[in-house]
């Protein structure tokens, strides 16, 4: 490499480390996320009814949301596109499935395969057929809030999509990018907050507009979201990615075996997601339960040797006895691939702290460019 070349990638490096850091600018009293990378380098600097023999009635609803943009944030967009397909193969209809994505991914020209996105080595593409229900700047908390509480009259853009949910229904949220300390990121102006998101699910709750509720979220720290703030009693069981104190992880990362096609720069998705994603690809969801599951995930996400997070669970817990097929619905190609205790898929030899997969984009990029 050149010494240019070499004085480029160590100013690119300090700058992303510098956005990359999740913490507080003091003086200015502003928060900065990883996802804020985008503004740094575009700124020069600056239902389907549950069945009767579940012995529960009621529509499925799920809201997913990617909250980051760039494409070297490509796993967190891979990840809801994948949890969308999962949820029609398991019966869910496109009229109860809500998606946020900033949608900057599957055409940006950095992505070898142009339309398609993969969330596995080896995977299919899962973006196919994902409703373009809000993207891009309609991607706001503004509207992620709305939509949860079914309330059409404070939208702003969009598809105008809402959880139009009754009292025996069943709603589902995933939500995956960078998180910090009582925050979740947004690809737009402003954050989540821990505070404001469980009062949200509070009205929901006193609205008497649902039965239960999951809630799986992947970020760093998420833990915090609910730790100490979600209350039981309101029929929502959570689980996170990781403790109120440490990072998650990407995988299907650069230099991981399995790593991506050798034409990706980036993680293809992260460990958390990918673990109950791939695990709820393969069972029939009738046989399996949240706490199964939860089980599983804890163990393929734990800490191994250098890498590793500690999956956490919240709210009422009483709540993970039931199937998943609850929540998710079930691919009937999987009727006779009953859930088991041990976890048939194997952790892979290594992992990315969510915080340095910005980075290991950008240098292994340079160094395609560069090095070879």
């Amino acid at each position: 490499m050149t010494r240019l070349a070499s004085g480029v990638l160590i100013t690119l490096l300090v700058a992303l480390a510098g956005i990359a850091d999740g913490s507080r600018d003091i003086a200015g009293d502003i928060l900065k996320l990883p996802s804020e990378a985008y503004r740094f380098f575009h700124n020069g600097g600056g239902g389907a009814k549950v069945n009767d023999d579940d012995d529960s009635v009621g529509t499925r609803w799920a809201v997913l949301l990617a909250g980051s943009n760039g494409f070297w944030n490509y796993r967190h967009q891979a990840d809801i596109c994948h949890a969308y397909q999962l949820l029609r193969k398991g019966g869910l209809k496109d009229e109860n499935i809500i998606v946020f994505m900033y949608d900057d991914i599957a055409f940006n020209e950095e992505n070898p395969r142009p339309g398609v996105i993969i969330n596995h080595p080896h995977g299919d593409d899962v973006y196919k057929g994902v409703p373009k229900d809000y993207t891009g700047e309609d991607v706001t908390v503004e509207n992620f809030f709305a939509v949860i509480l079914g309330n059409k009259t404070a939208l702003t853009g969009g598809s105008g999509k809402v959880v139009d949910s009754g009292p025996n229904d069943h709603i589902f949220i995933f939500y995956s990018d960078h998180g910090g300390p009582g925050v979740l990121g947004m690809p737009t102006s402003r954050y989540i907050y821990a505070d404001e998101l469980i009062d949200v699910l509070k009205k929901k709750h006193a609205s008497g507009n649902y039965k239960s509720l999951v809630f799986y979220l992947e970020a760093c720290e998420s833990g915090s979201i609910f730790e100490g703030l979600l209350p039981e009693g309101l029929n929502i069981y959570a689980t996170t990615a990781s403790n109120a104190e440490e990072s998650s992880w990407g995988t299907y990362c650069p230099g991981e075996i399995p790593g991506p096609p050798p034409e990706y720069s980036t993680c293809l998705g992260d460990l958390y997601s990918i673990a109950w994603m791939e695990d709820s690809d393969i069972h029939n969801l009738r046989t399996e339960t949240l706490h199964q599951q939860y089980e599983l995930v804890k163990t393929r996400t734990a800490s191994y040797n250098s890498y590793g997070s500690h999956v956490m669970q919240y709210g009422d817990i009483g709540l993970s006895k039931n199937n998943l097929f609850t929540y998710l619905g079930t691919n009937p190609a999987n009727d006779n691939y009953t859930f088991v205790d041990e976890n048939s898929l194997r952790p892979a030899s290594k992992a990315v702290n969510q915080r340095d997969a910005d980075l290991l984009h950008f240098w292994d990029k340079v160094c395609i460019q560069q090095c070879t």
